[in-house]
């Protein structure tokens, strides 16, 4: 399924971590739901903070956020391995709820380490997500996709077979 042009917060999370993946993703090539880490992410999503009644909320149809906590808007991560492009996403979402008149801070929690990282939307932050945005929008606007590059964490990546599997061919000559 070809996913809309609008860039969200996972798509900024994308654009961090790998523009190969962020632009694979907006053109439909889906590799998550064959990923055990994206299932064990969403079981976490399911049974984190019950005491909370604002949970995955949809804000004007654009974008989701897992939580609302008074003045902080809450993401549910299982690690900080990621923490960059957990920002990001952060960020991406402070910055859609200023558009729309509502100041909020973020709060991103490391369920599996017990930790809590604070995430500001600062003028800086803003110009970031600001340059964030429109870079991501000129790759998925590509023709092809960017090259691959071999990162730490590809491997542990939903897209690794599709990215590397000419790789394994190769290994076999």
């Amino acid at each position: 399924m070809l996913q809309t042009k609008t860039v969200g917060g996972v798509d900024l999370a994308y654009y961090i971590v790998c523009k190969r993946k962020l632009w694979l993703y907006k053109k439909g090539i889906g590799m998550e739901s064959e990923s055990d880490r994206v299932l064990e992410g969403s079981i976490l999503h399911e049974t984190s903070y019950p005491r909370l009644n604002k949970k995955e909320i949809l804000i004007d149809g654009a974008f989701k956020i897992d939580a609302i906590e008074g003045e902080y808007v809450r993401e549910i991560k299982l690690s900080s391995k990621m923490q960059e492009s957990d920002k990001m996403q952060m960020l991406f979402y402070l910055y859609q709820l200023f558009l729309r008149g509502m100041k909020k801070k973020g709060l991103i929690s490391y369920t599996k380490e017990k930790k809590t990282v604070e995430v500001l939307l600062t003028e800086e932050n803003k110009k970031n997500i600001q340059r964030a945005i429109a870079e991501a929008y000129q790759i998925i606007d590509r023709d092809t996709p960017p090259p691959i590059q071999k990162l730490r964490y590809c491997k542990s990546c939903a897209y690794y077979p599709f990215c590397f599997s000419r790789e394994d061919d190769d290994d076999d000559a």
